[in-house]
């Protein structure tokens, strides 16, 4: 089967945007990653797009209107936070199976302000209180405790995360936020669900991102100059265990995903220069550090102690501030980690840029579950 190859990519400062609606989003972030591969609309013979809270509308028929109408088939993809890395899939599968050549991959959400909650809840007053468990700021505070039990994680710790993801978002153009949150200001943020302070918490954000995928024969045809190979491309749901299932799960299905990644790319973790993972909180990135294997199961509070996951240390994980600081526009999240890493693979981030980079690690997880991980290589 053909390799698959990046040939364009990019995504908007994330913000909010009241005024625009969300086709005219995706179609901005569509028409720059076209550009980015030197190429139009009508060359495309697919499109998928991920959208989440429009996903009964046809957002990818009508980020077309925006952009042209050349009547190529559409698909429109939903799946909690990984709806964006799940269209980038779609579109590498279809390049995969032989049936298109140049496809275009489109993630894009309006967020604007206020909690992300968990839904479809019964009538009245919950039994854990008005702030119920089935909001994401508890179901990852009760995570990020569980850790606390086996391991003695602190809340120092956790707060680390914030405080270096908010310095990387100084170095990056895009990110939602630019602001340095030294440690106290973190920890005495105002706390939403303990460990978990405000400035702990991923910010609801509008944005889009969009890639051009390639088969091999094509990028070659085109030219592979700042193409990114795609190494591994994986989406799984929650394997039956059994547990506890009053709370969800936010580590199995991650590192089922991780591991047949890192079977289909042939390499380890060990090989990666840099990684883009899920911090919808700060609790999240402590536990997805053992998640996909950066380090050993209870050592994820030395890794952010001793700086290992910080731009310069050993694995720089979410350089581009994360979802802490960039944003986190729900259908284009996927699609813009998918950017981050291409743009260090390609040594075009500037003052973030990770030294000699060549393999990245992107991943997502929307409960309920679905999770998806990507390893991109730098071609030459």
């Amino acid at each position: 089967m053909t390799d698959v190859f990046v040939l364009g990519v990019d995504m908007i400062k994330f913000g909010r945007f009241p005024e625009q609606t969300v086709p005219e989003l995706g179609a901005k972030a569509a028409q720059m990653a076209l550009d980015d591969a030197g190429l139009k609309i009508q060359d495309m013979e697919a499109l998928y797009c991920g959208n989440l809270y429009q996903a009964n509308a046809m957002v990818g028929q009508r980020i077309l209107q925006e952009i042209g109408q050349t009547g190529i088939p559409v698909v429109n993809c939903a799946n909690a936070c990984a709806t964006g890395a799940t269209a980038f899939r779609e579109a590498w599968m279809s390049i995969k199976a032989g049936i298109y050549d140049l496809v275009i991959a489109v993630g894009v959400e309006q967020m604007g302000r206020g909690l992300l909650g968990g839904g479809g809840g019964g009538k009245g007053i919950p039994k854990e209180g008005l702030l119920g468990s089935g909001t994401m700021p508890t179901v990852f505070a009760e995570a990020g405790m569980e850790h606390s039990r086996k391991y003695g994680t602190t809340f120092e710790q956790f707060a680390k995360v914030s405080v270096k993801n908010h310095h990387h978002s100084t170095l990056n153009p895009k990110a939602m936020y630019q602001i340095e949150t030294p440690l106290e200001t973190v920890m005495n943020a105002e706390m939403i669900s303990y460990p978990n302070t405000k400035l702990m918490c991923s910010v609801n954000v509008d944005g889009s991102a969009a890639a051009v995928l390639a088969s091999e024969r094509k990028a070659k045809e085109l030219g592979l100059r700042r193409a990114v190979r795609v190494k591994a491309s994986v989406l799984t749901s929650d394997p039956w265990t059994d547990r506890d299932l009053v709370m969800p799960d936010v580590n199995t299905c991650t590192r089922l995903a991780a591991k047949k990644a890192y079977e289909m790319a042939g390499i380890g973790p060990e090989d990666l220069s840099l990684v883009e993972l899920h911090d919808c909180f700060a609790t999240a990135e402590i536990l997805h550090y053992e998640n996909l294997g950066l380090c050993k199961d209870g050592e994820a509070g030395r890794m952010i102690d001793q700086g290992q996951t910080a731009l310069g240390g050993k694995i720089p994980v979410n350089v581009s501030g994360g979802l802490l600081s960039k944003g986190h526009p729900l259908g284009a999240t996927g699609i813009a980690n998918i950017y981050e890493v291409s743009t260090h693979l390609r040594g075009e981030a500037g003052k973030r840029q990770v030294p000699n980079a060549r393999f990245g690690l992107t991943h997502v997880i929307g409960l309920g579950s679905a999770c998806a991980v990507h390893v991109l290589e730098k071609v030459a």
